[in-house]
């Protein structure tokens, strides 16, 4: 069920994107290029954030998942659905708060300490066991939470824009907050993403951190959540 779920939500999330693709090229398509922002956008993240009526991607992966889920590691080739959900939503914070709106991030000391982390970047950088560690020690619902706001935050900036935002190029002066505050760390591995971003438009990171990155992690933490699954079934017909 949940396979057949993904497979459906894939084909339209990419069918919107490349929608998406076409329209925000153009200021005379910019109204309709943000409703369909604001749809992909929705798609991922939870039925709280999106108000939609029908299960989002995010509320199948959570449905039914408990603490100890989070921090399953399948193989060394895999992260953890923790570090799954960390990941985007960092990278979500900074880049629609920090990048495109020129604001504080959500992420703030009471996050911090509410989440149980003592880390501010994006994860790029862990080692898998930093990874698992992580996982176990993190506020579960805490981090379910703060994406909640993270996303809540981004619909409010997509919907604060103006079509001559869209072809914004990045200022240096974000582009180094990114670092001096602890979202990325001065490690090859974390670093990369600001030269990365600092050569998108707005228009660019609507595209890619706000919308297609969601869908390169979230069908990996469902598969992670099958593998939980069927691994528990095998032990139970032990």
């Amino acid at each position: 069920m949940e396979n057949n779920v993904k497979t459906e939500i894939e084909i339209d999330y990419r069918q919107k994107i490349d929608k998406l693709r076409k329209k925000i090229r153009t200021s005379k398509q910019f109204d309709s290029a943000m409703q369909l922002a604001l749809e992909i956008h929705a798609m991922t993240h939870t039925s709280i954030v999106s108000g939609r009526d029908q299960p989002t991607l995010c509320d199948t992966l959570l449905e039914g998942l408990k603490d100890e889920d989070y921090s399953v590691m399948p193989t060394s080739k895999d992260e953890t659905i923790a570090w799954h959900l960390w990941h985007i939503a960092r990278i979500e914070d900074l880049v629609s708060n920090l990048l495109i709106a020129e604001q504080p991030q959500v992420f703030n000391d009471e996050w911090m300490t509410s989440l149980n982390v003592e880390i501010k970047d994006t994860g790029n950088a862990m080692s898998d066991e930093e990874i698992i560690v992580f996982s176990q020690k993190v506020n579960k619902q805490a981090l379910i939470h703060y994406r909640n706001a993270v996303g809540c935050q981004t619909r409010n900036i997509l919907r604060r824009l103006k079509a001559e935002d869209l072809k914004r190029k990045l200022k240096p002066e974000y582009l180094d907050r990114l670092v001096s505050e602890g979202g990325l760390l001065e490690d090859k591995k974390s670093i990369w993403l600001k030269d990365f971003w600092g050569k998108y438009t707005v228009s660019g990171l609507i595209l890619l951190p706000l919308t297609l990155h969601h869908m390169l992690h979230l069908p990996d933490s469902i598969q992670i959540k099958a593998f939980i699954k069927n691994n528990k079934r095998v032990m139970e017909n032990k």
